[in-house]
Protein backbone atom coordinates (compact mmCIF):
# COMPACT_ATOMS: atom_id res chain seq x y z
CA UNK A 1 0.00 0.00 0.00
CA UNK A 2 1.16 3.45 -0.77
CA UNK A 3 -0.08 6.29 1.39
CA UNK A 4 0.56 9.98 0.98
CA UNK A 5 -0.42 12.84 3.27
CA UNK A 6 -0.85 16.32 1.92
CA UNK A 7 -1.32 19.79 3.34
CA UNK A 8 -1.19 23.26 1.91
CA UNK A 9 -0.76 26.26 4.18
CA UNK A 10 2.89 27.02 4.85
CA UNK A 11 3.68 23.94 2.81
CA UNK A 12 4.34 20.53 4.37
CA UNK A 13 5.76 21.57 7.75
CA UNK A 14 2.82 21.11 10.16
CA UNK A 15 -0.12 18.76 9.58
CA UNK A 16 1.11 16.44 6.85
CA UNK A 17 4.49 15.59 8.42
CA UNK A 18 2.67 14.90 11.71
CA UNK A 19 0.29 12.53 9.90
CA UNK A 20 3.21 10.95 8.05
CA UNK A 21 5.17 10.38 11.29
CA UNK A 22 2.13 9.06 13.18
CA UNK A 23 1.25 6.60 10.42
CA UNK A 24 4.89 5.52 9.99
CA UNK A 25 5.06 4.69 13.70
CA UNK A 26 1.76 2.79 13.57
CA UNK A 27 2.83 0.53 10.72
CA UNK A 28 6.26 0.06 12.30
CA UNK A 29 4.66 -0.95 15.61
CA UNK A 30 2.27 -3.26 13.75
CA UNK A 31 5.19 -4.96 11.97
CA UNK A 32 3.81 -4.06 8.55
CA UNK A 33 6.17 -1.23 7.59
CA UNK A 34 7.47 -3.24 4.61
CA UNK A 35 3.96 -3.17 3.08
CA UNK A 36 3.78 0.62 3.02
CA UNK A 37 5.41 3.58 1.34
CA UNK A 38 4.57 6.71 3.30
CA UNK A 39 5.38 10.31 2.42
CA UNK A 40 3.93 13.80 2.61
CA UNK A 41 4.03 16.96 0.53
CA UNK A 42 2.37 20.31 -0.05
CA UNK A 43 0.52 21.81 -2.97
CA UNK A 44 2.49 25.04 -2.46
CA UNK A 45 6.19 25.84 -2.79
CA UNK A 46 6.41 28.01 0.34
CA UNK A 47 8.56 25.76 2.50
CA UNK A 48 10.35 23.38 0.10
CA UNK A 49 13.51 22.10 1.78
CA UNK A 50 12.39 23.08 5.30
CA UNK A 51 12.15 20.73 8.28
CA UNK A 52 8.84 20.33 10.15
CA UNK A 53 7.72 23.20 12.40
CA UNK A 54 9.57 23.08 15.72
CA UNK A 55 6.26 22.89 17.63
CA UNK A 56 5.24 19.81 15.65
CA UNK A 57 8.64 18.26 16.30
CA UNK A 58 8.25 18.94 20.03
CA UNK A 59 4.79 17.35 20.01
CA UNK A 60 6.07 14.24 18.24
CA UNK A 61 9.03 13.97 20.64
CA UNK A 62 6.64 14.24 23.60
CA UNK A 63 4.68 11.26 22.24
CA UNK A 64 7.74 9.22 21.27
CA UNK A 65 7.00 9.47 17.55
CA UNK A 66 10.12 9.74 15.37
CA UNK A 67 9.90 12.52 12.78
CA UNK A 68 12.31 13.16 9.95
CA UNK A 69 11.00 14.98 6.92
CA UNK A 70 12.01 17.70 4.52
CA UNK A 71 9.15 19.66 2.90
CA UNK A 72 8.48 19.11 -0.77
CA UNK A 73 5.78 19.87 -3.31
CA UNK A 74 3.40 17.25 -4.70
CA UNK A 75 4.39 16.02 -8.18
CA UNK A 76 2.45 14.55 -11.08
CA UNK A 77 4.20 11.26 -10.35
CA UNK A 78 2.67 11.20 -6.87
CA UNK A 79 -0.77 10.83 -8.43
CA UNK A 80 0.49 7.71 -10.23
CA UNK A 81 2.76 6.26 -7.53
CA UNK A 82 0.49 6.41 -4.49
CA UNK A 83 -2.75 4.54 -3.91
CA UNK A 84 -4.08 7.11 -1.45
CA UNK A 85 -3.52 10.84 -1.12
CA UNK A 86 -5.02 11.97 2.16
CA UNK A 87 -5.43 15.70 2.61
CA UNK A 88 -6.24 17.85 5.59
CA UNK A 89 -9.00 20.23 4.48
CA UNK A 90 -11.32 21.25 1.66
CA UNK A 91 -8.81 23.72 0.23
CA UNK A 92 -6.25 20.91 -0.09
CA UNK A 93 -8.87 18.70 -1.70
CA UNK A 94 -9.81 21.34 -4.28
CA UNK A 95 -6.19 22.08 -5.15
CA UNK A 96 -5.37 18.38 -5.43
CA UNK A 97 -8.28 17.70 -7.73
CA UNK A 98 -7.24 20.65 -9.87
CA UNK A 99 -3.67 19.32 -10.11
CA UNK A 100 -4.91 15.78 -10.78
CA UNK A 101 -6.65 16.98 -13.95
CA UNK A 102 -3.22 17.48 -15.51
CA UNK A 103 -2.34 13.81 -14.94
CA UNK A 104 -3.87 11.36 -17.36
CA UNK A 105 -5.09 8.08 -15.88
CA UNK A 106 -3.92 8.77 -12.35
CA UNK A 107 -4.67 6.00 -9.89
CA UNK A 108 -4.53 7.71 -6.49
CA UNK A 109 -7.68 7.90 -4.40
CA UNK A 110 -7.92 11.46 -3.04
CA UNK A 111 -9.67 11.72 0.32
CA UNK A 112 -9.80 13.82 3.45
CA UNK A 113 -7.84 12.16 6.25
CA UNK A 114 -10.61 13.37 8.57
CA UNK A 115 -13.10 11.13 6.78
CA UNK A 116 -11.59 8.32 8.89
CA UNK A 117 -12.13 10.14 12.20
CA UNK A 118 -14.46 8.19 14.52
CA UNK A 119 -15.23 11.54 16.21
CA UNK A 120 -16.41 12.90 12.84
CA UNK A 121 -14.01 15.89 12.80
CA UNK A 122 -13.63 16.01 9.04
CA UNK A 123 -11.20 18.93 8.84
CA UNK A 124 -7.76 18.92 10.42
CA UNK A 125 -7.12 22.61 11.02
CA UNK A 126 -3.74 24.18 10.33
CA UNK A 127 -2.01 24.84 13.69
CA UNK A 128 0.66 27.17 12.24
CA UNK A 129 -0.83 30.39 13.64
CA UNK A 130 -1.95 28.71 16.84
CA UNK A 131 -0.39 27.39 20.01
CA UNK A 132 1.36 24.20 21.07
CA UNK A 133 -2.11 22.95 22.09
CA UNK A 134 -3.22 23.24 18.46
CA UNK A 135 -0.36 20.93 17.43
CA UNK A 136 -1.50 18.51 20.12
CA UNK A 137 -5.02 18.59 18.64
CA UNK A 138 -3.61 17.83 15.17
CA UNK A 139 -1.61 14.95 16.63
CA UNK A 140 -4.68 13.49 18.37
CA UNK A 141 -6.78 13.78 15.20
CA UNK A 142 -4.05 12.15 13.12
CA UNK A 143 -3.78 9.27 15.59
CA UNK A 144 -7.53 8.61 15.45
CA UNK A 145 -7.74 8.91 11.67
CA UNK A 146 -4.60 6.92 10.89
CA UNK A 147 -5.69 4.12 13.23
CA UNK A 148 -9.00 3.70 11.39
CA UNK A 149 -7.33 4.09 7.97
CA UNK A 150 -4.84 1.35 8.89
CA UNK A 151 -7.59 -0.92 10.22
CA UNK A 152 -9.54 -0.46 6.98
CA UNK A 153 -6.50 -1.20 4.81
CA UNK A 154 -4.77 -4.07 6.61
Amino acid sequence: MLCFFLCLLKGNICRSPIAEAVFQKMVTDAGTVDKWRIDSAATSTYEIGSPPDHRGQACMKKHGVPMSHIARQVTKEDFMNFEYILCMDDSNMSELKRKAKSVSNYSAKIELLGSYDPQKQLIIKDPYYGSQEDFETVYEQCVRCCKVFLENNS
